[in-house]
């Protein structure tokens, strides 16, 4: 089966900077719904569209591509005192960004009583090179494309 529009596309993969550094190298497979669904970047289903198990695909995608370009208005210093106990450096939490909408924040350093967060994507203003295997493909089921992912192993669990 080739991969098309509700498909459940199975994949291994590795992320690299444009000169070589290793980012992520899955150690399992990954699985997601295709056809628009933005369950994975809209470059990659756009290489993958028409691949079946066995064909590796290597793509290249400047940061705009990819997760976009730095905003450093995502850059916050917070006051240590308005966090709970038990923050650490590397963890993640939620708040409003400056349009008072929700915003994903990764804690990337404690000085003193300040925390310094960043709500960009920590791969944001990279070009980044791809490395897909296709493993499986399969048809979705109707609940999987009601529900616009995957369900089951390696999937999502309800």
């Amino acid at each position: 089966m080739k991969i098309d529009k509700d498909t459940a596309v199975t994949l291994t993969f590795k992320v690299t900077t444009a000169q070589g550094k290793v980012l992520d190298d899955s150690q399992e497979p990954m699985v997601y719904l295709h056809g628009g669904y933005d369950n994975t970047l809209p470059k990659i289903e756009e290489a993958l569209q028409g691949k079946a198990a066995g064909d590796k695909v290597r793509l290249a995608l400047q940061a705009e591509e990819a997760f976009g370009a730095r905003d450093e208005s995502l850059v916050r210093v917070i006051p240590k005192s308005e966090f709970p106990p038990g923050i650490k450096v590397g963890g993640s939490l939620q708040g409003p960004n400056d349009k008072g909408e929700p915003q994903v924040y990764t804690v990337m350093k404690i000085k003193g009583p300040e925390v310094h967060l960043d709500g960009n994507h920590p791969w944001a203003g990279l070009d980044l090179v791809f490395a897909l295997n296709v493993v499986a493909v399969r048809a979705a089921t109707a609940e999987e494309i009601a529900h616009r992912h995957v369900h089951g192993e390696h999937g999502h669990q309800h």
